[in-house]
């Protein structure tokens, strides 16, 4: 059988964790920063987790991740 190939964009958006959940970065923190609080910019800064519901299909993009 031949190798999968690799989603571009994924492999740069996500990470997998050891426990198999799919870390991602905040999005809308690029530009347009003017009327972003402080508060709510540097709350963008941290990472999260991708929703459930979403894990399957991103798994598929990045098989060997």
């Amino acid at each position: 059988m031949p190798k999968q190939k690799t989603h571009s964009g994924a492999k740069k958006r996500f990470k997998l964790t050891k426990n198999g959940k799919v870390k991602r970065a905040h999005a809308f923190k690029s530009h347009i920063l003017n009327k972003k609080s402080t508060k709510r910019k540097r709350r963008l800064r941290q990472g999260t987790y991708a929703d459930v519901t979403n894990t399957a299909v991103i798994k598929k993009l990045i098989p060997y991740k």
